[in-house]
């Protein structure tokens, strides 16, 4: 792959002046009509040889489209913030939204390449990297992100005579760093990384574009007709509704084990006296726990997720409760605005995700696409079928980066739901939980049986396992909540 892009390329200043024009004219007009479409986004990589051109590649072409749309973001190594993250959050944080084009330099890639050849990770870890890379790549591709990575290429010796040339110019001597006669002498260890990495993630929806860099003017043109080309693709498109689209009847349940809900014991109690000594007891026990030395490497992130009325809310404050105010935060999770609208399903989760010591609530979550949008037809069934995998694997990066991932199920039977409407409804200070939403829920009672089983059998996992929680008594529903997010803390803290 990569001795194929040694072949010398270029470009003479007269072909170069004629074809740039062109492309720089039409570059734009696609880019304006990305941007009024709304389509896309766009997403570029670009990584390759160190002193290969990545960066004159980026800086062209932004001087060659509207800076409006278009955004470049440098990753280098990462910042304490990030460091106290999964490694995605700061690529989810930087992901362009619709109608728009960002650059990411390196991007996820260059952490992999810097370790395997510092020889601090093997072969085998490498490649679980990169099947991660692969399954995130697709995801993006399926939630509508045009994916082009590009690999700036230079054989050795093209390497050395470029850091030469730049190095022999005052005016460009500062272009090259310890980091660059580094990569040099480290070329032929690194070669053969850089050629797995690209063979294994180089697919049909994210292939890789190996570009030579030696001939500035060929590398420009190379990659600004490959851009002008998958804009224009991507415009030539039909218009997909992924998330417009009424489903024309009930969307099929995954496996038919509704008998997981209907089966729990509702009629589950707790006594005022029981429940206060337990609720001081795990307050207690949670809060010494949240100041513990261990969990200032670790994180939590609580999901609550239930039928409507089930008590969610009361839940949560008897957990912070427990908790100083600086180190929560609680998502209160509702449709999307216009702003999340415009990036992909997982965007606005990432964004929201603890640091080291720090704990996250979410009333409602990412749960959402496999419960409400797939029982109201808010999206297609092709998008919540694979939302498992994509669920399953933002967990999996969570617990992989220390987060604790505690998700819990609040369960009332249907007749104690009506009961707590018919109260809002007639109480003033809890008139504003009921809406006609509430009640058009309630009417598909069964779907989201069939839904929240089906969510239950394929996302409760080992790292990440769901609690169901009988709450027709508030009580027993809350003590049962700070005992669990108790007993997994210190199991994970050991």
């Amino acid at each position: 792959m990569l001795e194929s892009a040694e072949i010398g390329h270029k470009v003479d200043k007269k072909t170069y002046a004629r074809e740039e024009t062109r492309l720089r004219e039409a570059l734009l007009n696609a880019q304006f009509e990305l941007s009024a479409k709304a389509r896309g986004p766009v997403l570029v990589i670009i990584s390759g040889v160190e002193s290969g051109g990545r960066g004159e590649t980026a800086n062209i072409l932004t001087a060659w489209m509207d800076p409006r749309h278009i955004r470049v973001y440098a990753f280098g190594p990462r910042t304490p913030e990030e460091l106290a993250r999964p490694v995605a959050w700061r690529y989810w944080r930087a992901l362009p939204p619709t109608g728009k084009i960002g650059i990411f330099m390196n991007a996820w890639y260059q952490e992999a390449l810097t370790e395997r050849v510092a020889g601090r990770i093997g072969d085998a870890e490498l490649d679980v990297y990169l099947q991660e890379i692969r399954r995130e790549e697709r995801m993006l591709a399926d939630e509508g992100v045009v994916l082009l990575k590009f690999w700036i290429h230079l054989s050795r010796d093209a390497q050395k005579k470029r850091i030469a040339d730049l190095e022999s110019n005052p005016q460009t001597r500062w272009r090259i760093t310890a980091a660059d006669k580094r990569a040099l002498k480290l070329y032929s260890k690194s070669h053969d990384v850089w050629e797995h990495v690209l063979r294994e993630t180089s697919t049909g929806m994210a292939p890789w574009y190996v570009v030579e860099g030696a001939d500035e003017r060929y590398r420009s043109l190379t990659v600004g007709k490959i851009l002008l080309d998958a804009m224009q693709r991507t415009l030539a498109a039909p218009t997909e509704r992924r998330t417009t689209v009424k489903a024309a009847s009930p969307a099929p349940s995954v496996v038919d084990n509704v008998k997981l809900i209907r089966d729990l014991d509702l009629s589950r109690k707790l006594s005022d006296k029981a429940y206060a000594a337990d609720v001081s007891k795990y307050q207690r026990r949670l809060a010494k726990l949240s100041h513990d030395s261990r969990f200032g490497e670790r994180a939590l992130v609580a999901v609550f997720e239930g039928a409507d009325a089930a008590g969610k809310g009361g839940a949560i404050r008897r957990v912070t409760g427990a908790l100083d105010a600086h180190q929560y935060l609680i998502v209160p999770v509702a449709a999307p605005t216009d702003e999340e609208r415009v990036h992909p399903y997982l965007w606005r989760f990432w964004r929201y995700l603890p640091p080291h010591g720090g704990i996250t609530i979410f009333d409602r979550s990412w749960y959402g696409r496999v419960l409400v949008e797939r029982v109201q037809g808010f999206c297609s069934v092709a998008d919540w079928t694979r939302a498992y995998d994509e669920i399953n694997q933002f967990e999996e990066q969570l617990a992989r980066a220390g987060v604790i991932v505690v998700k819990f199920w609040l369960q009332i039977s249907k007749e104690e739901q009506l009961k707590r409407f018919r109260l809002r409804e007639h109480t003033a200070f809890k008139n504003f939980k009921i809406t006609p939403e509430d009640w058009r829920n309630r009417r598909k009672w069964s779907d989201y049986e069939r839904a929240v089983c089906d969510m239950v059998d394929r996302t409760s996992t080992e790292i990440a396992p769901w609690t169901l929680v009988e709450a027709n008594d508030k009580r027993y529903a809350r003590a049962k909540i700070l005992k669990t997010i108790v007993t997994r803390v210190e199991g994970a803290l050991g």
